[in-house]
């Protein structure tokens, strides 16, 4: 039997200072080792000072993920000696006392298997290594301490997974959670990072480390599957280890033997006093929450009519589902629902992209709004979003540029389809005896009009002139 159990860190990129002085939480594009202080350093005599709004940021998770909130919480030094960490001590929560980490006992559902969350912890993230070379045969390390305090929660579930595509549909449910939330990012680079605690039979446990991407960890844990398998049923004993995913071979490789949680020799954090959580404020936060990714589903799909489908992928992205809210009418919503989901989601799928975007929620309701009234077809409304997205003209603009207005008067679609019945005398003979190939003849007219013949209007003419 497989067992999988994941202690899952996600930065909480929304903050503006780390999580115990006032140096930057976005340490990214920044020169290295500039964004630090005595503080993050550890210098000694240097004290910490607790970021409030990283502890709400990790309350309103805790209870988006149904967890306990205790009455007050603690924090602990962790001590191991790695060249990232400046103090040579993390400082982290533990429930050491009794449940003072800032959430446990929570859960998620995954297609009707309830993943259980042991426990959420605010901790600060270490600085960050770069390697000169591959990970193995390495020349040089470099130690760059821009990261280290930033604030993170990690996030510890139970080994209730059986396979690694459990894994892969927890992490997309959680990473749309939070960006829901306005917690984290989890796209950032090095926003979210995924540790697999794996064993196979009665093996002993592997920790896989530090997976950067949901196919990396999928991965990692397929491979590890294998190999812990393979040791087994040869009799081999499986060594209770670290180990690293060589991304590039596609393979997990040991780094370092397991440490046990005695090795880290908690100690309470003596320069952070024990803080207490004031129901009120906890009430608070919880009615302020955004709404949840389910919740808005459901909204959408009984408010406005949006198809379950399409509901559930526009109210799981929040760039999108923001987009929506912005841009919608009581009577377009469908329809940009549907020009999101079908058109724009295939034009920008990624972080970057949706940056690069020029498209406003103007766009989206004037291009729904026309094709509603018929003043453009879907196949115009494409190439005018396209257009739209890569200049950011306004949509009358483009309608005139690209000459995509409807042809929709019942004069010059008759012209035109009597072109094409002279032009298609065969298919025109057929269609009399058989009306469902009408269908080839309504291509050709789409065709010479470039798309912009009105397809009902269209069809009814077809089907007089050909007596049916």
């Amino acid at each position: 039997m497989t067992k999988i159990g994941l202690e899952i860190h996600c930065q909480l990129t929304k903050l503006e200072s780390k999580l115990f002085c006032y140096c930057k939480a976005d340490y990214r594009d920044i020169p290295p080792n500039s964004n630090i202080c005595p503080i993050c350093m550890g210098l000694p005599g240097a004290l910490p000072m607790l970021n409030k709004k990283a502890v709400e940021k990790a309350t309103v998770l805790s209870l988006a993920l149904g967890c306990q909130i205790p009455k007050q919480i603690s924090f602990f030094r962790k001590n191991y000696f790695y060249p990232d960490l400046p103090k040579g001590f993390q400082i982290t929560q533990y429930n050491a006392y009794g449940k003072t980490s800032i959430g446990s006992d929570g859960a998620i559902q995954i297609e009707g298997r309830e993943i259980k969350i042991r426990r959420i912890q605010i901790e600060e993230d270490p600085g960050r290594l770069v390697y000169e070379g591959s990970s193995e045969k390495t020349q040089i390390t470099l130690v760059d301490y821009n990261r280290a305090g930033t604030p993170l929660v990690e996030i510890v579930t139970e080994p209730d997974f059986e396979n690694p595509r459990q894994v892969r549909i927890f992490l997309n449910i959680l990473a749309d959670l939070l960006e829901n939330l306005d917690v984290s990012d989890p796209y950032l680079e090095g926003a979210m990072r995924v540790d697999g605690n794996i064993s196979v039979e009665k093996a002993n446990r592997v920790e896989i480390k530090n997976v950067g991407s949901f196919r990396d960890i999928e991965k990692a844990l397929h491979f590890e599957i294998t190999r812990q398998q393979s040791l087994v049923e040869r009799n081999i004993p499986v060594v209770a280890e670290t180990r690293h995913w060589d991304e590039a071979r596609k393979i997990t490789f040991s780094s370092r033997s397991k440490e046990e949680e005695q090795d880290y020799r908690y100690l309470p954090e003596a320069d952070i006093p024990i803080i207490h959580l004031v129901q009120s404020k906890i009430e608070a936060l919880k009615d302020n929450m955004p709404e949840s990714v389910v919740a808005k589903k459901e909204r959408y799909v009984k408010k406005y009519g949006i198809t379950p489908q399409v509901g559930d992928v526009l109210s799981s992205d929040k760039f999108y589902s923001d987009l929506f809210e912005k841009a919608h009418t009581d009577t377009n919503a469908k329809e940009v629902a549907n020009i999101i989901t079908t058109d724009l989601m295939g034009v920008a799928d990624t972080r970057e992209k949706k940056i690069e975007l020029k498209i406003t929620p103007r766009h989206i309701s004037d291009l729904a709004d026309a094709i509603l009234n018929n003043q453009i077809t879907r196949n115009s409304g494409k190439l005018a979003l396209q257009e739209m997205v890569k200049t950011g003209k306004s949509f009358s603009e483009i309608i005139v540029s690209l000459d995509l207005g409807n042809v929709n008067d019942e004069s010059s679609l008759e012209k035109i389809i009597d072109e094409i019945f002279e032009e298609e005398k065969k298919a025109v003979l057929e269609a009399r005896q058989n009306p469902d190939t009408v269908n080839y003849i309504v291509g050709k007219i789409m065709r010479k009009t470039k798309g912009k013949a009105d397809p009902s209007t269209t069809l009814e003419i077809i089907r007089k002139k050909l007596s049916f």
